[in-house]
């Protein structure tokens, strides 16, 4: 199978279950910063040493996946066949994870600023593409029905992301940056 098909060269590409849009729809604004995402935290699991988080993270990848193609696939009788989407099981999923790694870490009394080891701030930096996602989906969701339980998702990843953040740089005793007021 070739990797072009030269069926986008004109501005359009096709979504699951038919149908075809421009390039920059906002449907596919949103699935590509999915990707983004995606890609983001591949980099961070390159950089991770924490065996437990880059499993946790790899898993997290595939669910992308899942919420990419749930973007991707407008909601169709057709598509509900053969379309995986996201659950509200990922996100109870990422609240135990949240709360897990959470107890490990000192309480938050402050802001604090993206920084650490370099796997910390590529946790900060996955965790404000999934913010845009989160923005996206949810600017989207007012021209097309998208599911609630995508948007719910984003919001905890991006939690998750910033608890992992905090997280690496206490494995590698690196305190929290702390904002400073001016």
């Amino acid at each position: 199978m070739k990797i072009y098909t030269k069926t986008g060269d004109k501005g359009e590409t096709g979504l699951f279950g038919g149908g075809r849009v421009p390039k920059d729809h906002l449907r596919i604004e949103a699935y590509g910063t999915i990707d983004e995402l995606n890609s983001v935290i591949g980099v961070v699991i390159s950089e991770i040493s924490d065996k437990e988080v880059a499993e946790l993270l790899q898993k997290v990848q595939n669910q992308l996946f899942v919420a990419g193609s749930d973007l991707a696939a407008p909601k169709t009788e057709k598509n509900e066949k053969y379309i995986q989407r996201i659950d509200k099981k990922y996100s109870e999923e990422l609240e135990e994870f949240i709360d897990q790694f959470e107890s490990r870490l000192e309480e938050l009394k402050n802001f604090i600023l993206p920084g650490g080891t370099k796997a910390a701030s590529y946790l900060h930096l996955a965790r404000t593409v999934c913010r845009r996602a989160e923005r996206i989906v949810t600017t989207l969701n007012k021209t097309v029905e998208i599911g609630p339980d995508l948007m719910v998702y984003l919001n905890r990843l991006s939690d998750l992301l910033f608890v992992l953040a905090r997280y690496e740089n206490r494995v590698n005793n690196i305190p929290d940056v702390i904002w400073k007021k001016l």
